[in-house]
């Protein structure tokens, strides 16, 4: 394959023609490419070997109210009842007041690692020792940031094996999440470790387990107010908190209660311009920060209150990276209207927390197909390729099937067609 040689120093058009001319995409194919990117300029920014922009579509989530301010918040997400799920959560937690939000710390964290080490305790100590001296080589690689008032704010130094060290920097990063300002202030020290110290430096790198960066979001509502369909309202809050408390002593179920959390929590990520890889790297480890897999949530009937917590790392920023340079981040800056990177990251966690409360709340109750069927009918319909009012008639077929499936859609289009003729 000549032509993917260098593939990289190639104009975007150049690429088109290379993916025509020697792996043998059609015109079709190519023009497909050229349809979806929308903004070529901005690709070639972002990414290597850029050849077109895949789309993803973006609603809003209603009713979130926090710390009694209401917000739209954007999801970008592919996945069916996702927003609409929010929506729901939020809008019981909306009737009973709205989520209570708060950051506890707001600090990155980064690591220089130290390989063949003798002695660890006594390089410990003396590392300790001489904590000021590196937090201001650390500042002095990145004075922007002190001007700003954040900066290094603290040293610690763990022991990982008789062998191993591991220096961390906590950096206040202010708005930004700070990828490359940690690792510039861990590159100075770690230089600094070989210079001055002559020790063997392995590697210097940020921690997407950014423990400094915890956020919590709480609600309360009265049992009262879940009844639905005849059960009273403390029998299914009840069940509710059991479902919590299953996911806290199972990893099985426990990997489904948080990949639920991280539907909501990664739509709104991808929809501010931040490192959704980062913030779900984070929220995994942190739910087995105690050894065992958990649960990120958890739900408890107090006092004939449900109470939802949610605690999580969110390591966002608002600005830095393609939130200066993608448009549409922008546009939903605007429509989130947050102030600043710590009201953005406690809108995105109470938005994992209402995302939760729906899906339990559909678990104990109807079950949770309904909902999901009712979104992916429309999926179905899509998919036969019908046009115009023969999606709004597939849709009304396959509602009254008890088992729709892609097979139906296709023989209700061909049955709609048939009959047109």
């Amino acid at each position: 394959m000549q032509g993917f040689e260098k593939f990289y120093r190639k104009s975007w058009a150049q690429r088109l023609a290379v993916l025509q001319e020697e792996h043998k995409l059609t015109e079709s194919q190519v023009e497909t490419l050229k349809k979806n990117a929308v903004s070529p300029e901005i690709g070639e920014t972002q990414i290597e070997n850029f050849i077109t922009q895949f789309q993803l579509p973006e609603g809003l989530a209603l009713n979130f109210v926090i710390n009694d301010q209401e917000y739209l918040v954007p999801l970008v997400t592919e996945e069916p009842s996702v927003i609409a799920g929010a929506s729901h959560g939020a809008a019981i937690v909306k009737k009973a007041g709205g989520f209570q939000a708060q950051s506890l710390k707001r600090a990155m964290r980064g690591q220089i690692l130290l390989e063949n080490v003798t002695d660890a305790a006594s390089l410990k100590t003396a590392l300790e020792g001489q904590r000021q001296e590196l937090l201001a080589v650390a500042g002095a690689a990145h004075p922007s940031i002190i001007r700003r008032g954040g900066g290094p704010v603290d040293l610690q130094v763990r022991n990982l094996a008789d062998d191993l060290l591991s220096v961390d920097l906590v950096i206040d990063t202010q708005e930004a999440m700070g990828a490359n300002m940690i690792n510039t202030m861990l590159e100075a020290v770690a230089q600094q470790l070989r210079t001055k110290e002559h020790l063997d430096v392995l590697m210097a790198i940020l921690s997407n387990y950014t423990t400094e960066c915890l956020v919590t979001a709480r609600c309360q509502i009265p049992v009262v107010n879940l009844a639905k369909n005849g059960v009273d309202g403390a029998e299914i809050a009840a069940k509710l908190a059991q479902a919590s408390r299953v996911a806290q002593l199972d990893p099985y179920r426990a990997a489904t209660h948080n990949k639920g959390i991280m539907n909501g929590i990664d739509a709104a990520v991808i929809a501010s311009g931040n490192d959704w890889r980062a913030v779900e790297a984070a929220a995994q480890a942190y739910a087995a920060k105690d050894g065992q897999y958990r649960g990120l949530s958890t739900w408890q009937v107090q006092d004939e209150q449900l109470v939802g917590e949610l605690t999580l790392p969110m390591p966002v920023g608002s600005v830095g990276g393609s939130i200066n340079i993608v448009p549409v981040v922008q546009v939903n800056s605007d429509l989130r209207q947050e102030k600043n990177a710590a009201d953005l990251a406690q809108i995105i966690v109470s938005v994992g927390l209402g995302q939760n409360l729906a899906a339990l709340y559909a678990l104990v109750t109807d079950g949770i197909q309904k909902g999901h069927m009712n979104l992916q009918i429309k999926s179905l319909a899509a998919a036969t390729g019908a046009t115009g009012t023969e999606l709004a008639q597939i849709v009304a077929a396959l509602r009254q099937l008890d088992r729709p499936d892609s097979a139906a859609a296709v023989q209700i289009l061909a049955k709609i067609r048939n009959e047109e003729k």
